[in-house]
């Protein structure tokens, strides 16, 4: 297996992400203003509940990033077991539970008053959709940047991912329940099987199907179908902040404060992971890849499920796309402070 296989520099769209997140939510508000019949026919375009014009930008959202991930690279998980480790222990075990309390401190308590009363359960499930789902194709990125082994994040992703089929909605339903939140199981199986089961066998297959054609052929169709995951999930936001548009001129300071659970978050897991790496023995180019994918979200997946559960209109969507607003700056600070601190990480 070729080690840079599937690390490929960051595109425009994923550098300025922020930048383009805002442009949407610019569009998105003034298109919802503007024509509103408009999207109110694109949110009643449903079958079984699906929106049907949503699950296709989902699925391009989402199947471009899988074809990424080689699940034959777990094998290579028992080379660096600590490091796998400290990364389950810290994506499964941590970050979903750290932010189902964040969201009951902040959002629940100390950000109430200030908040739509009737949101405030959207916007806490939202949070632990954004958690439960690790990073998948972004990570990559984060990797190259801090010079993390490339094998290690290709397996840890795998892994990962191949958890997320099994424990997403049991991790999901189990804090909705504990934060007083009821959602059909049905409901979450059907998001599950919809959101990350086949477009993970579609991904699979295509995947094949492309390295039949050879190592340089495979890499050639990624960077043509690169684009198309931001391109649907930056048309997604426009539709989302079309319906979310009216809301948010009401109560603009609600995406800074669903922010600060999202912020603490990232930097208390990466911390933790970075700092029990050194502890367990690890090389900081494993430390690296396995603190980063702890910090940051498969975003996409998150926003892809809220609107599948929840609907357009929820708090539970606007907080996904919180994250989706702050993921790129907040974890360039995250790559920063890893590299500079190498001296201190290596240090017996």
């Amino acid at each position: 297996m070729k080690s840079n296989q599937s690390i490929a520099p960051m595109s425009i769209f994923e550098r300025y992400l922020t930048f383009w997140v805002g442009i949407c939510i610019i569009v998105g508000i003034t298109l919802g203003q503007l024509f509103p019949n408009l999207f109110q026919a694109i949110g009643q375009m449903e079958f079984a509940q699906v929106n049907l014009p949503v699950g296709l930008l989902i699925w391009v959202m989402i199947i471009p990033m899988l074809v990424k991930v080689d699940f034959g690279a777990l094998h290579e998980v028992r080379m660096h077991i600590k490091g796998i480790g400290v990364t389950l222990f810290v994506n499964w075990f941590v970050k979903p539970f750290s932010m189902a309390f964040l969201g009951w401190l902040f959002i629940r308590n100390l950000f109430a008053p200030m908040l739509p009363p009737d949101q405030i359960d959207s916007y806490i499930a939202g949070l632990i959709l954004l958690a439960a789902a690790p990073c998948t194709a972004m990570v990559f990125v984060w990797s190259r940047l801090t010079n993390g082994d490339p094998l290690f994040t290709l397996s840890q992703v795998a892994l990962n991912d191949t958890i997320m089929i099994f424990a997403f909605a049991p991790i999901v339903a189990l804090l909705l329940g504990i934060s007083a939140i009821t959602v059909p199981w049905a409901t979450l199986v059907t998001s599950v099987v919809l959101y990350i089961v086949i477009p993970v066998i579609l991904a699979q297959l295509w995947r094949k199907a492309l390295l039949r054609g050879g190592q340089k052929q495979f890499d050639a169709a990624m960077e043509k179908i690169g684009p198309w995951s931001i391109s649907a999930l930056l048309i997604t936001l426009v539709l989302l902040f079309a319906f979310q548009g009216e809301a948010i001129l009401k109560q603009p300071l609600v995406i800074a404060l669903l922010a600060v659970p999202i912020l603490i978050q990232v930097f208390f897991n990466s911390a933790l992971a970075y700092w029990l790496n050194k502890k367990v023995g690890e090389k900081h180019n494993i430390a690296c890849p396995s603190a980063l994918i702890g910090a940051s979200n498969f975003f996409e997946l998150a926003v892809a499920a809220a609107i599948g559960i929840f609907g357009f209109n929820s708090g539970a969507a606007l907080a996904t796309v919180v994250g989706v607003l702050i993921e790129v700056p907040v974890m360039l600070l995250v790559v920063k402070v890893v590299n500079e601190s190498k001296g201190w990480y290596e240090l017996s």
